[in-house]
C-alpha cells in the first residue's frame, strides 16, 4: 500500500526513501495539481506522472537521471545540422504550444501522460513564471521544444517533442548552455533513456540527488532571454 494524500494542498509529502522500489519510484496517490501542491512536491524530488484512467500518482525513482548542463553531449551531426542556420531558438514565446505538442500521442505510445489536467496544471505555473519552455523553430513553424519547472538553480525536465529531425535535441543542447550561464547546477530527466543517454545524462543516486535539490530554495536563476551562440 502507498499514502493517499489528503486534500490540504500544503500537507507533507511522505518521505521520499519510501518510494517503492516496484513499480520503482511510486510515492504516494491523490491530491491535486495545485500550484503549492505541485511546487513542493518538486522542492522534495517528486513529480506526477499517471494517466486519464488512475488517481493522480506522485514518483521519486532512484536512481536518478539527471543531466550536467556542462556535460551535454552535441555530437558532429548535430553541430552540423544546427550550423546549417535551420533552427532559430527561443525561450518562452510559445508554452502552451510546446506542451500541448508534448501531450500528442506518439507513434509507438496510443495514449499519453500528459492529461488535460496536466496541460492546465503547468500553465498556470507557467503564468506564475515557474513553468518554462525553449522553442526551436523552423521557416516560422515550431519544429521542436521542451519544457519543465526552473527552481533556484534546478531544472525540472518534463518532455520534449519533435516535429523536425533533431529539434528536440537542439532545443535541449540550447537550453543546457542557457542554463549553464544562468549558474544552474543541474538539470533533472527523471528517468532515463536511449535518447537522453546519448544527451549526456547520468544516473546519481537518492543521497546525491537529495543533495542537489538544497539548490531549488532561494532566488530562481531562469531568464527568458535566451543567449546562444550563433555556431557551435
Amino acid at each position: 500500500m502507498i499514502p493517499i494524500l489528503s486534500s490540504d494542498p500544503e500537507a507533507p509529502f511522505p518521505p521520499i526513501e519510501q518510494a517503492l522500489e516496484y513499480p520503482l519510484g511510486l510515492l504516494a496517490a491523490g491530491g491535486d495539481l495545485s500550484p503549492s501542491r505541485l511546487l513542493n512536491a518538486y522542492h522534495h524530488g517528486i513529480f506526477p506522472w499517471y494517466s486519464d484512467d488512475e488517481p493522480i500518482l506522485w514518483w521519486s525513482p532512484a536512481p536518478r537521471c539527471v543531466l550536467f548542463p556542462v556535460q551535454v553531449h552535441v555530437s558532429r551531426r548535430l553541430k552540423r545540422r544546427y550550423n546549417q542556420g535551420r533552427f532559430t531558438l527561443s525561450a518562452d514565446r510559445a508554452f502552451e504550444q510546446v506542451i500541448r505538442a508534448c501531450a500528442e500521442p506518439r507513434p509507438t505510445q496510443p495514449g499519453t501522460w500528459i492529461t488535460t489536467d496536466m496541460v492546465d496544471a503547468y500553465l498556470r505555473l507557467h503564468e506564475l513564471g515557474t513553468a518554462h519552455s525553449v522553442e526551436a523553430w523552423q521557416d516560422g513553424e515550431l519544429a521542436g521544444g521542451i519544457y519543465g519547472l526552473s527552481l533556484g538553480r534546478v531544472f525540472f525536465g518534463e518532455s520534449m517533442f519533435s516535429k523536425q529531425t533533431d529539434a528536440s535535441k537542439i532545443a535541449l543542447v540550447a537550453l543546457c548552455q542557457h542554463l549553464q550561464q544562468r549558474s544552474f547546477t543541474l538539470l533533472d530527466c527523471q528517468v532515463g533513456n536511449p535518447h537522453l543517454s546519448s544527451m549526456g545524462t547520468k544516473n546519481i543516486s537518492r543521497e546525491d540527488f537529495k543533495h542537489y535539490l538544497e539548490g531549488t530554495t532561494g532566488a530562481d536563476h531562469w531568464s527568458s532571454d535566451l543567449s546562444i551562440p550563433e555556431r557551435w
